[in-house]
């Protein structure tokens, strides 16, 4: 047994056996268990999360769409902890991943080692409405990426978040946010981090990454964070509206996507150049009516990685490495809608339109979805058909099925 599936089993063991600690609440979809210190002066939640998928796809050939791939896949399995430590103003969230998608990526710059750790971060309400945060833990960036996983319409995010995102990463940030009338509300984050993603523990290789975003909400807040909740599952009775912009520069970025991708090499180390990547998106609600709108911009200053003298750049053999940042535009919108037995429909297009110097071509998708919420996001099954195509000359079809199961 690994020692770090030792150690939580220890934890567990620890928190069923504990005399110091009342259960305050075990409702479905509210934690499997979820106690308090019988002082107040600490609390846990513990939720673990399963979400399975089936899929089918067929690439077109040329002439027909040939025999489908067909998978099963765990696509996450995860543990999530949070709560608060000596006093309610300062909050805490531990998320571990155990699927093979969530660990992968091993390599020299995190130690060789799984990548278990999503999320390990503090979150002080230091002053009023200010906070500071400490940690591992998403970015302030397009809406749709911090959006849980668990709380999507659609089995899976989009292709403009798969390819733009900025994820997450190590740093601080300090969020606030103001009331300017009774229902008009703005919201200010601010971050501060390594740069190169989630669970680096060598040093930061480049320079830093630098985030800013800003929310307007006009009609008020959405009832349950319905602003970070895909589906209008509280029926919103007034409309609700999220405006919202990110900026984000990553200086000496090391990485192909910013903070994401692969690292740039160069025949002496690593190739830098300092990116940018703009988001502007929206959220609206109203009566079962769900709509998200996003559009993303990302450039370099040099996205093709050379040499110090200027020629291609070539690893430590002389291959040419071929790195180039992933710049370019993309557009997503995704609309949907939620029937009285909770039932909902969705649809969704996204167009991805990479600069020519990416030598990539431009990508569309059309996405038609089915999900039936049995106990809201917690417990769900989803289905939905992906329609692809490449440069205008290369399409595919993808079926996908699958639930969710969040305590």
């Amino acid at each position: 047994m690994r020692l770090q599936y030792l150690v939580f089993a220890v934890v567990v063991f620890s928190l069923f056996t504990a005399n110091s600690q009342e259960v305050t609440e075990t409702k479905f979809g509210k934690g499997m268990l979820n106690l308090v210190a019988k002082d107040s002066s600490w609390s846990v939640k513990f939720a673990p999360r399963i979400q399975f998928r089936a899929t089918s796809q067929w690439d077109h050939d040329g002439d027909t769409y040939g025999k489908p791939e067909q998978n099963f896949l765990i696509r996450r399995a995860r543990l999530k902890f949070n709560g608060f430590a000596f006093s309610p103003k300062l909050k805490y969230k531990i998320e571990l991943g155990l699927s093979n998608r969530d660990i992968s990526g091993a390599n020299q710059f995190n130690s060789n080692a799984p990548k278990y750790i999503l999320d390990a971060v503090i979150m002080w309400n230091f002053y009023e409405n200010f906070e500071l945060w400490a940690g591992q833990t998403k970015l302030p960036g397009n809406v749709e990426r911090v959006v849980s996983s668990g709380n999507l319409q659609l089995i899976d995010r989009s292709l403009l978040n798969s390819r733009f995102n900025i994820d997450r990463d190590l740093g601080i940030q300090v969020r606030h946010h103001t009331m300017l009338s009774e229902k008009f509300m703005i919201r200010e984050k601010l971050a501060l981090s390594q740069g190169e993603g989630r669970n680096i523990t060598s040093g930061n290789l480049g320079g830093h990454q630098y985030t800013a975003r800003l929310e307007l909400l006009p009609f008020g807040k959405f009832k349950s964070k319905g602003d970070y909740t895909q589906s209008d599952l509280k029926r919103e009775q007034s409309p609700k509206l999220m405006l919202g912009v990110t900026y984000d520069y990553n200086q000496d970025a090391v990485k192909t996507r910013s903070n994401q991708g692969s690292y740039m090499f160069t025949s002496t180390g690593f190739y830098e150049t300092d990116i940018t990547t703009l988001f502007v998106d929206a959220v609206f609600k109203y009566k079962g009516f769900s709509f998200m709108g996003e559009f993303a911009n990302r450039d370099a200053d040099a996205p093709v990685a050379v040499e110090a003298d200027g020629t291609p750049a070539v690893d430590e053999d002389g291959n040419p490495t071929d790195d180039i940042v992933v710049i370019g535009n993309a557009i997503n919108l995704q609309a949907g809608y939620l029937f009285n037995n909770n039932y909902e429909v969705a649809g969704r297009f996204t167009s991805l339109d990479f600069d020519d110097v990416t030598g990539r071509a431009m990508q569309e998708q059309y996405t038609l979805g089915v999900s039936k919420y049995i106990v809201g996001h917690k417990l769900k099954v989803q289905s939905d058909v992906n329609y692809t195509t490449v440069g205008g000359n290369k399409d595919n079809i993808e079926f996908r099925l699958g639930f969710d199961l969040h305590f």
